[in-house]
């Protein structure tokens, strides 16, 4: 009986301390989303041109957080989801080309594989042709310059890489390499200059599920930051390939003051015209009429004009669902000349409408 009154004592007492312990726990404290701000982005790194602006601007609404990034401190980026796939840097607007010739390598790749290549946007005479040297401008990511890393290394192809010089970014050095998948579970990138022939450079790259890519920039071989968490950005605004129509074709062409969603992690985004309801009667009620897309250049560069004079478009707004699904509406104020706006450093409103569930 002694030891049955053991066993129910210590029962007790580990419930006691249980319970004690639940209570003294800080409790887990989720701020609740913004209901809006005004922010000036900073696009800008010095004294640039507003129109090469250097800095990509995330834009987080339910924490009024801008982060700015330099956009030549990155070259590729590796996906952190499933698939495995790299990106080029379209923000410099970098080419690039894969080398099909049966067991091409590192070391026998050169400066003869770069004949009559480019690997860059012509800003005077663009061609529709020029398209196959970037990533689909939707950021689909069925449809990158380099494919699917194969868990089959040789299958892996070499890939001749323009760093690019879009938006007056400096000139670099022209890139081999040949990126495999490690035993880790993540990436292995191999590089060197066009006419190295011994000397690569190695770095493993991790996959992490809280970023939509981690990035590499080629200059040093180091993994960079250069975006926020992917559940802590809806928005950026940056200088990158585009497209538009040259003699009736549509063909890649650099664009400045481009706005990209966070699509990869859920952001979409609908247009509503100022005639048929305004931005400040805009109410949840309306949003049942929005027709909201998914790709990343939803609003791309429509929500601004660069003739007669650069500024914002006022006939229209926009509506965007976040990836905790809060709604916002969202307009641009100033941007350049002809709203009294600063090339650059582009000023935006939003309103937090829906409350995500």
């Amino acid at each position: 009986m002694n030891k049955f009154n053991s066993i129910i004592a210590i029962a007790l007492l580990a419930i006691t301390f249980t319970s004690c312990k639940k209570d003294n726990e800080e409790p887990i404290v989720v701020a609740p989303p913004s209901d809006g701000s005004t922010l000036t982005l900073n696009g800008l790194i010095a004294a640039e041109a507003g129109s090469a602006a250097g800095n990509s601007v995330f834009v987080d609404f339910s924490t009024d957080k801008q982060t700015s990034v330099a956009r030549a401190s990155w070259d590729l980026g590796f996906y952190g989801g499933s698939d495995f796939r790299v990106i080029l840097n379209n923000t410099t607007a970098a080419g690039a080309k894969v080398i099909t010739t049966t067991n091409a390598s590192l070391a026998t790749v050169g400066e003869a594989d770069t004949l009559g290549l480019t690997l860059a946007v012509s800003q005077a005479s663009p061609a529709n042709t020029d398209f196959a040297y970037f990533d689909a401008i939707s950021g689909n990511l069925s449809n990158t310059v380099i494919p699917t890393v194969s868990a089959t290394a040789a299958d892996n192809k070499i890939i001749i890489l323009n760093r690019g010089t879009g938006g007056s970014i400096s000139a670099k050095s022209w890139i081999k390499l040949k990126v495999t998948r490690n035993t880790s579970g993540g990436y292995t990138l191999q590089y060197g200059k066009i006419k190295e022939t011994t000397n690569f450079t190695t770095v493993d790259v991790p996959k992490d599920g809280n970023f939509n890519f981690k990035f590499v920039s080629l200059t040093n071989g180091a993994i960079v930051s250069a975006e926020p968490e992917n559940s802590n950005w809806d928005i950026t605004w940056t200088y990158s390939v585009y497209q538009t129509t040259f003699n009736g074709v549509i063909v890649p062409y650099n664009f400045s003051d481009l706005v990209f969603l966070n699509s990869l992690n859920g952001v979409t985004a609908g247009v509503v015209a100022t005639s048929t309801v305004s931005y400040a009667d805009f109410k949840e009620a309306n949003i049942s009429a929005v027709t909201f897309k998914t790709n990343r250049d939803a609003i791309g560069s429509s929500w601004r004009s660069t003739s007669p004079a650069t500024g914002v478009k006022t006939d229209s707004f926009y509506v965007i669902k976040d990836g905790a699904g809060n709604y916002y509406k969202l307009k641009f104020i100033s941007m350049g000349a002809g709203d009294s706006g600063t090339r650059g450093k582009p000023v935006i409103e939003y309103k937090l409408i829906k409350k995500g569930a």
